[in-house]
């Protein structure tokens, strides 16, 4: 099969690869489309030790299954693998399983590639007209339907009565929003520096979207909610200074460093600041419903590439000229 492989900072080669052989409750998914994440570009640029080269990358893919008796069956796939029997999946969290593994991380070969071998209870059905290309969105809008959920559950008022801000208008930013907006947020408010980007975020929904220190930012201590969808020492400093005492910060993002952060102000204020990593299963069903059923609205903010044209696409995101929230490889 033709694969897109990782074979070391800043360079990716569409290749031959032997094709996959399903292991016990496993099968094999062809690969109709699959997109890149932040988390790809971090290996692409050597700062994942989870993704050592050579290794195919990629895990939001959706497809068809190839084997066994569900062949032929449309399929988002939960790149999430995790012990059924882990105590945490038997809490309910298997997110949080210290045994967690995910596709296109090692031992694992990703969805970059013309096949990939998926544990079949981690595939989701998809509508017969519902878009497969689209479908491949359920992972990272997933991971925004989590870190929206976890953090309404933390304040002291709900949505419909609360002031939110999402810093970052990529993916995981522009999902969050969206997420917001069908959980019926009161007021969302979107930032991001890239004016490109902050087009493509005010054309998917009823957001005020602002350049960081320009007209429009939030003023300090006025929000209720905070999500950080980049994680950089700019946006923790960001979020603890529009952050009200009381607020909530879901810090979803995975830049290195610590900086930022207002400990004192945390401290003293009673803020609440909480992690979010990935998504439950309950979350990706819920998530593949509601992008089937239209509940997150026009879902246009995603660019469609061919896999061979994938070394070009890494370089253009690297380069920061993409307008799209999400480039999306098709093998």
């Amino acid at each position: 099969m033709k694969a897109l492989v990782y074979t070391g900072p800043l360079t990716v080669e569409l290749r031959d690869e032997p094709d996959p052989t399903p292991g016990d409750g496993e099968v094999v998914v062809k690969v109709e489309a699959v997109g890149i994440c932040g988390s790809d570009m971090h290996a692409y640029h050597g700062h994942d030790a989870r993704r050592p080269a050579p290794l195919v990358l990629g895990h939001e893919a959706a497809g068809r299954i190839a084997t066994g008796p569900r062949t032929g069956e449309r399929v988002t796939v939960n790149p999430l693998v995790v012990d059924p029997d882990c105590p945490f999946a038997v809490e309910g969290r298997p997110h949080l399983s210290p045994t967690r593994q995910i596709l296109s991380m090692a031992p694992r070969p990703g969805a970059f590639a013309e096949f990939v071998r998926v544990p079949e209870r981690n595939l989701v059905p998809i509508p017969d007209d519902f878009s497969t290309v689209q479908a491949a969105l359920a992972e990272p809008v997933a991971v925004s339907y989590h870190a929206v959920n976890h953090g309404a559950r933390l304040l002291a008022r709900p949505l419909s009565g609360s002031r939110c801000v999402v810093l970052g208008g990529g993916a995981i930013g522009l999902a969050a929003a969206l997420v917001l907006a069908m959980q019926g947020a009161a007021e969302i408010h979107v930032g991001e520096p890239k004016a490109a980007r902050r087009a493509t975020v005010a054309r998917a929904g009823a957001f005020s979207c602002y350049a960081p220190g320009g007209a429009g930012e939030p003023a300090d201590s006025s929000v209720d909610l905070v999500i950080d969808a980049v994680g950089a020492a700019a946006t923790r400093a960001a979020a603890s200074r529009m952050i009200r005492p009381g607020g909530v910060i879901v810090h979803a993002g995975l830049l290195p460093g610590l900086d930022g952060l207002d400990v004192r102000k945390i401290t003293l204020q009673e803020v609440i600041f909480t992690g979010t990593y990935c998504y439950t299963p309950t979350d990706f069903r819920e998530v593949v419903a509601a992008l089937a059923a239209g509940r997150l609205g026009d879902l246009s903010w995603y660019e469609e590439r061919p896999l061979a044209d994938g070394a070009r696409a890494f370089a253009d995101i690297d380069a920061g000229t993409l307008a799209a929230a999400k480039l999306i490889l098709i093998p």
